[in-house]
Order: C-alpha cells, then structure tokens, then sequence
C-alpha cells in the first residue's frame, strides 16, 4: 500500500514517513507543493495523508481538486481544530479528518479503517510487525520467534507496538507511560518497569534475550 504524504513541517514530515514506513506502507512525501496535485496523480497513491495550512495553498482546495481527478481516499492530518474546519474537510470529499499532535497508533488505525472502507476486501490491515527476527501479533497478542510463542496481556502488547513502530529510536518512559495509562492519574513509574521486566521474562522464555535496550534517562528502544 502507497501513501502519499503532504505535509510542510520537515520534522512532522520525517516522523510521518518513518511511522509509516515502520507499518510496512510505501510513502511519498515531498518538501515542495507547487505542483503537488500532479505528483499525486503520478504517484498514483492509495490514499493521501493531507495538512491544511500548506504554503501558498490550502489542503481543502487540494482536496477539491483531486476529487475532481480521482477517488483516491484523503485523509486530512492538520492542528486546526475547530469544529468548522472538520465540517469543511469532509465537504470537501476528505474521508476523515485527524488534528494533531496525534497518536502514532491510532493514526494507524484510521488509516487502516480507511483503507478497509474504500478498498474493501483488496485491503488486508498488516496485523504483524517483525524487527530483529521477533514478531509482534496484534491481532493474536503474541510474539514469536522461531517457532517458539508466547502470549502477551493488553498492556505488554500496547508497549512492544510503540516500540516496535519506532524500532531503532528510544521511546521515553514519559511517553510510554502516558500513552498506556493516560486515563489514569496515580501511576508509579515502577509499573512500566514491572511490565518490561515481565516482558522481557517472556522473552527469555522462547530464546530472545537483547530486543528491548534501556538507556537511562532515553527510555527503551527495539
């Protein structure tokens, strides 16, 4: 599956591409946007991932003029908020409209849900990420390596899925934290260490015993 990514901030471009790259998509994401409607229909992406404040052009009239060539399905990723311009993107043939700053899997997931809607069955969601031999089933909530399998709880999957999309870079424990239990005010920063132990106890278990690095003061990378 190709994306297609318009976005003018090169760090958020960056990040975006290896996110997505790490989700086993094939990605464009150019730093000029003067004839960026003609790049799309040459790229001939399965969907476009599309900012709104763009220089020199707005991403609603990007929008218009692409759902004048194709139905390729667009995705407006963008910090303005307000509930007008969500109204506005889905009247301009958007297929949905995320603001940031985003959360790396849940853009994944309305990525995916968009895939699946306008592609039907030709789209499969990749429910497997695999780095350094172990592979990560979301679905299935398990790892594997080498024949060998064991299970994971929710929370274990959760945290080896935000390592494993930003396999190579330190995840800080803050982040991981927040992003496990950002519904729940009194967490000790000992239960993330908890569940890397038992996670790396799991590990252990069928043969694997250096995915998860630590760094003090970085936080845990793959």
């Amino acid at each position: 599956m190709h994306i297609f990514v318009v976005e003018d901030e090169p760090i958020i471009r960056r990040e975006l591409k290896v996110l997505l790259e790490n989700a086993l998509y094939q990605v464009t994401a150019p730093d000029g946007f003067s004839d960026v409607l003609a790049q799309i229909m040459e790229s001939r992406p399965d969907l476009v991932l599309l900012d709104v404040n763009l220089p020199g052009v707005s991403g609603f009239d990007i929008c218009t003029r692409i759902r004048e060539e194709t139905e390729v399905p667009v995705i407006f990723l963008t910090s303005r908020t307000d509930s007008m311009d969500e109204l506005t993107g889905i009247l301009k043939g958007g297929d949905d409209y995320i603001t940031k700053p985003y959360q790396a899997p849940l853009l994944l997931a309305r990525i995916g849900a968009v895939l699946k809607r306008t592609r039907g069955g030709k789209y499969k969601e990749a429910t497997r990420l695999t780095r350094r031999g172990v592979t990560l089933d979301i679905s299935g909530c398990s790892l594997s390596f080498q024949g060998q399998c064991t299970e994971l709880t929710k929370n274990e999957m959760k945290l080896l899925h935000i390592l494993f999309l930003h396999s190579g870079e330190f995840v800080s424990r803050m982040d991981l934290v927040e992003y496990l239990w950002e519904n729940q005010i009194f967490i000790d920063d000992n239960t993330l260490s908890v569940h890397v132990a038992r996670i790396r106890e799991k590990l252990k278990n069928i043969g694997v015993n250096d995915l998860i690095e630590t760094k003090r003061g970085m936080g845990y990378r793959v």
